[in-house]
């Protein structure tokens, strides 16, 4: 009992200062092994309702840094389909078993490795994407979807920013105000499902502190080091948790 407690403070610690350097804007798919990496210590239900909170602190600190630098249009044209995202996705959690839902997870992120796998194959680098409404309604559905199953939408809205070629900024701005809004939207409803609950929200509000520790080392990281290499060790693991969530 011990060595679980142990455990899941080990993987609650680390993946809370994974959200503060993910949202901070360093290792774009560092985020997708928080949750893969918390499931691994904890219920997958569980695991959801405890990291809601972390994410929407570090939401807080990010759209700070980067007030009033996103794309409005982009904004308004992804959430009316993140809205029936969550919508479907409240609907699979009450329907999937704790091990359906660590199989969703694990499979998320296999799915994410082998779409980074193919895009790095492929080495294509199109012309400037100019997308149509419906186009943000479709990843926004799918967006909403995966983020409240998994946490785990940051691809799905990357596949539709990036290239639109923004700058670096406008980018990163975006994304945090689409999550922050994401997020905020998720909060009343997961608690109404029993995925937040009292007793999440007190092991979250343990791990808050350690939020803002990972944004300055997210921060620092920005400025003193190379994503590719820390990225390459990250697809690795993010991998490996998943293979594990999928068939332990």
């Amino acid at each position: 009992m011990m060595t679980d407690v142990f455990w899941q403070w080990v993987c609650g610690i680390t993946a809370a200062i994974f959200i503060g350097i993910a949202k901070a804007g360093f290792g774009g798919g560092l985020g997708m092994l928080i949750t893969p990496l918390t499931a691994l210590a904890f219920p997958a239900r569980e695991a959801l309702g405890i990291l809601l909170p972390l994410l929407v602190a570090g939401d807080a600190f990010s759209l700070y840094h980067y007030w009033r630098k996103w794309d409005s249009r982009n904004v308004l044209w992804l959430m009316p389909g993140a809205l029936a995202g969550i919508a479907v996705g409240l609907t699979l959690i009450g329907k999937l078993d704790d091990r359906g839902l660590r199989q969703f997870i694990g499979g998320v992120a296999v799915a994410f490795i082998g779409i980074q796998w193919l895009r790095d194959a492929l080495g294509a680098h199109p012309e400037r994407y100019h997308p149509k409404h419906w186009h943000g309604a479709l990843f926004g559905l799918a967006a909403g979807v995966t983020t409240t199953i998994a946490h785990a939408a940051g691809p799905v809205v990357a596949m539709f920013l990036i290239p639109q070629r923004l700058s670096k900024e406008f980018f990163v701005g975006t994304t945090v105000l689409v999550f922050a809004l994401i997020n905020w939207i998720k909060m009343p409803f997961f608690f109404w499902q029993g995925v937040c609950t009292v007793e999440t929200f007190k092991q979250s509000l343990w791990l808050m502190p350690v939020v803002p520790v990972g944004v300055w080392i997210g921060v620092w990281c920005n400025r003193k080091l190379s994503p590719t290499w820390f990225m390459r060790v990250v697809y690795v693991v993010v991998f490996a948790t998943g293979v594990e969530l999928l068939f332990h």
